[in-house]
């Protein structure tokens, strides 16, 4: 019998900026949906590739000596391995911690401090799956989220990210209505603002009035210089740094670019 595990339903994220930011974690039911919808993808696209095989294969007269179909098949071996370890690996590289499953479902996988994970963390957390569907149907990782109180698999675990809830990344309305700043120029680009670093700018703005001025001021140009390192900010340097998160966050909204 499983022991009886705390469960906690949110993630709490303290940042350098001495705010704290609450997500949603993700259950185990949403992992599960999850999956199945990424698992019937892969399937699909396993039965297209094999249906291919199988014409190309099928007379001689197309594909010349019986070696060259041996080939065929090993390459076909090669192709379902990456397949199925890759997939969810380069999603989770290209969509930001998301895979076709998890858009689908709402969750989204991050570090435990609220970053982005690397392409070799996600890497790594992916191989482990290697592990996790052991014996069969992920019996190993169905058992660690069920022993951990945050429903980690064992590739989180190795790697320290959390899957939470889209919704807790983007629920962090602005109690504002900023106009675009005139000094901006050309409008920001904002494609490249995570969901996570909105999430830490709303909390500021929402936050600012409660600080004293000194400690706002220097916040707001931390935020500043932790996004210039992300992506190029093209701004009068001369302009606030609150005006700055202002308009990116302005933007973001109204141009209806959030990450999914």
């Amino acid at each position: 019998m499983l022991p009886n595990v705390p469960r906690t339903d949110h993630h709490t994220i303290e940042t350098p900026e001495q705010m704290s930011l609450h997500l949603a974690v993700a259950g185990v039911g949403s992992r599960f949906l999850a999956m199945a919808i990424d698992t019937l993808i892969q399937i699909f696209l396993l039965l297209a590739c094999l249906l291919l095989l199988a014409v190309v294969t099928a007379g001689d007269g197309l594909v010349g000596a019986g070696e060259f179909r041996n080939w065929l098949l090993a390459a076909y071996g090669v192709g379902a391995f990456v397949l199925f370890y890759g997939y969810f690996a380069i999603y989770e590289i290209l969509w930001n911690g998301q895979t076709p499953g998890k858009r689908y479902v709402g969750i989204r996988v991050i570090k435990d401090t609220g970053r982005p994970l690397t392409a070799g963390e996600t890497i790594g957390r992916n191989l482990m799956r290697i592990v996790d569907q052991l014996p069969v149907f992920y019996a190993v990782g169905i058992v660690a989220a069920l022993l951990t109180s945050q429903h980690k698999r064992l590739g989180d675990l190795v790697v320290g990210s959390i899957l939470v809830r889209e919704t807790s990344l983007a629920e962090l309305k602005p109690l504002w209505q900023a106009p675009i700043a005139s000094n901006v120029g050309t409008p920001l680009d904002t494609t490249g603002l995570a969901p996570q670093e909105l999430a830490l700018i709303e909390t500021f703005l929402s936050r600012r009035h409660s600080l004293e001025q000194s400690v706002r001021e220097k916040t707001a140009a931390q935020i500043v210089a932790r996004l210039r390192a992300n992506f190029p900010l093209d701004v009068d340097t001369n302009m606030p740094a609150e005006s700055i998160l202002e308009t990116l966050s302005y933007q973001k909204r109204a141009t209806g670019h959030l990450q999914r």
